[in-house]
């Protein structure tokens, strides 16, 4: 049974777009590379450069510590490796950093507006890609903007927008440089759609349910 694990485990690495615990062959987006460090602590690898033998894993905290329980990295990669009790944490603080660093690149490229006036009218119109809206936002504040992002939708000037609630007052004010920013859109562009990829991957591993169109985001 050990040795047919083995295998496995083998083919996953070697394939390089199979997750070690599902054995599924899955798009390079879903994925998450881990390798291990000269000193055995096993890191993610969100960029896939990291030199040295690597474990994919489907992008999803219950995934990670999945692989973390069965005690898979260790054999795929073929050694000893530590950091495996935080691992999932540590993970999504990864994440975490690449989002808020991208949400201040597309403040710098002029992508992002914020204040509700700014952003109901960037919803209302078509020109949000996206919306952010803080978790200790207002409820009432959220559920307004959320009616400009369904009218903007039903009449035909926009298309589906994402939504997101990923991320407190205090971090969004930070990676905007400002202060109490609840409330944002995301506009069109090379910054912009970046930003709206790794909230996505965020949502994604954290198993959040996107809001589908129509729907209110449910009240923290």
């Amino acid at each position: 049974m050990d040795e047919a694990i083995d295998d496995g485990l083998e083919e996953a690495v070697m394939n390089g777009r199979m997750c070690i615990v599902s054995r599924r062959s899955l798009a390079p987006e879903s994925l998450v590379r881990f390798v291990a460090a000269p000193d055995g602590r096993l890191v993610p690898d969100l960029k896939r450069r990291l030199p040295g033998r690597g474990a994919h894993v489907e992008a999803r905290r219950e995934t990670v510590e999945l692989a973390v329980k069965r005690r898979l990295f260790s054999r795929a990669l073929k050694r000893d490796v530590s950091g495996l009790e935080t691992l999932a944490d540590d993970l999504d603080a990864v994440l975490v950093r690449s989002a808020l660093g991208s949400l201040g690149l597309a403040r710098k490229a002029g992508q992002i507006v914020t204040g509700s006036a700014k952003v109901d009218a960037a919803l209302r119109t078509g020109k949000a890609a996206a919306s952010l809206h803080a978790t200790d936002a207002a409820p009432d504040g959220v559920r307004k903007l959320d009616g400009a992002r369904h009218a903007g939708e039903t009449s035909g000037r926009a298309g589906a927008t994402p939504m997101f609630r990923l991320f407190e007052t205090d971090e969004m004010s930070l990676a905007l440089g400002g202060e109490n920013v609840v409330h944002a859109a995301i506009l069109p562009g090379p910054a912009g759609m970046a930003l709206v990829k790794r909230l996505e991957a965020l949502r994604a591993y954290r198993g959040a349910e996107p809001v589908r169109d129509g729907e209110s985001p449910a009240d923290p």
